[in-house]
């Protein structure tokens, strides 16, 4: 059976997730922005924490961390390369490792980019990728310490993982980010139908995180450097397709 996967809103637009396995009741933590909505969330459902899963050193990813582990001590897991600046760390993972949840393996993924030494988290038997503030609903994370080169690698990477792929991303940006992306690529159809729905949701109050990978691909303007109609729309032509990348990100830097 796939893991359920809760999505739990924290601070003002971040998410944080849990992944519980019935079978055995491992639960695992994706992010701890804040401790009162998650600790509340487990609360409710009767979960223990077994494992909390960080992706990167940002404070509104790991600052309720402390006072989740109070309460509900857990096995940290965290990337080996940003292991200087995480909270401490009981098992410190790289490009290519992997490790179980609930019996299920979750791969580990490095999309640098927004920062150095960000990780994604890969499920492929639940079909789940944590991307946190590398790819998200959109968008992508702007590139604090990265390089255009090292972004575009890395959503080339949550890229070629199956369509249907849940990505559970980080914030709540997914409105903002549809306006930006009509400015880029105005003739996509779909990407005017989603940010219609997009707009619905919110207007009732309603989450756009998780998304489909298969949706993303389809209109996510990160992702579409090579689509011939935003190279046009740019003027890059033929283009590398990490400039047009590159391009992409300046102009939402602008936005």
């Amino acid at each position: 059976m796939p893991l359920e996967i809760v999505t739990i809103p924290c601070l003002s637009d971040n998410y944080a997730f849990l992944a519980h396995d019935a079978a055995s009741g491992d639960t695992a933590l994706v992010d701890a922005p804040e401790a009162a909505p998650i600790l509340a969330e487990l609360d409710k459902r009767g979960w223990t924490l077994n494992h909390v899963l960080l992706t990167h050193h940002h404070w509104d990813h790991v600052d309720g961390l402390g006072a989740i582990l109070e309460k509900q001590p857990a096995k940290v897991i965290g990337a080996a390369a940003d292991a200087h600046r995480l909270p401490p760390l009981d098992l410190q993972v790289r490009e290519g490792d992997s490790f179980d949840i609930g019996g299920e393996p979750v791969q580990v993924l490095d999309v640098s980019g927004h920062t150095d030494g960000h990780i994604a988290f890969y499920m492929p038997n639940s079909a789940v990728v944590f991307t946190a503030d590398s790819l998200m609903a959109l968008g992508c994370g702007r590139l604090f310490e990265g390089t255009p080169p090292q972004m575009w690698a890395s959503l080339s990477k949550l890229a070629a993982l199956p369509d249907d792929t849940l990505v559970c991303s980080g914030h709540e940006y997914t409105q903002s980010n549809a306006k930006f992306a009509l400015t880029i690529d105005p003739d996509n159809a779909a990407l005017r139908d989603r940010a219609a729905d997009i707009d619905r949701a919110r207007a009732a109050g309603q989450a756009t995180v998780p998304s489909s990978l298969a949706l993303e691909k389809a209109t996510n303007p990160f992702l579409r450097a090579g689509d011939p109609a935003i190279q046009a729309h740019l003027g890059m032509e033929n283009a590398d397709l990490a400039k047009v990348f590159a391009e992409i990100r300046a102009r939402k830097d602008r936005f």
